[in-house]
């Protein structure tokens, strides 16, 4: 598909004070897997305050298209890797790079503070979201279930670096 016109992915400055407008662009990204993954996403937990502080722990990217934010990603820096959380891409601009721009970003960070590799966790109904990021060289690592399932309900995957 095309790329987005003056789409600027970029680490959100102090100061910053959308949480709103982040948090809506959250929950319109992640509305279609509401009835399709079980259990509902955490991001039905979220609200301005628990995103801002989520900031204070994690490093957040911003895609930026003019002054709208079009795609956000958290990534938290663990010992041997990042962990990557809620990527989200404004759904009318999905399928146009913006989220293999933010996952770039991320495995840039990761790469300049010398962690071997980045990990995310996706739903196990969501096979088109397994495809993608299998696409973009992650491999599945392991199965893993939400408390209080008997079944596998999540997917790790990793993305080593040669």
């Amino acid at each position: 598909m095309d790329q987005p016109a003056s789409v600027l992915v970029t680490q959100f400055a102090p100061g910053f004070d959308r949480w709103d407008e982040l948090l809506s662009l959250i929950m319109r990204a992640f509305a279609p897997m509401d009835g399709v993954i079980d259990p509902p996403s955490s991001a039905h937990l979220l609200n301005a305050g628990n995103l801002r502080d989520k900031a204070g722990r994690e490093t957040v990217l911003l895609a930026l298209q003019d002054d709208r934010i079009a795609g956000c990603v958290f990534a938290l820096e663990r010992a041997d890797d990042f962990y990557i959380g809620k990527l989200a891409v404004e759904p009318e601009l999905q399928g146009q790079g913006i989220g293999r721009r933010l996952m770039q970003a991320v495995e840039f960070l990761a790469r300049s503070r010398n962690k071997p590799a980045i990990e995310l966790q996706t739903r196990i109904e969501l096979t088109v979201n397994h495809a993608t990021f299998a696409g973009l060289g992650f491999r599945e690592t392991e199965r893993t279930a939400h408390d209080g399932y008997d079944r596998p309900t999540s997917i790790t995957m990793r993305k080593e670096f040669a």
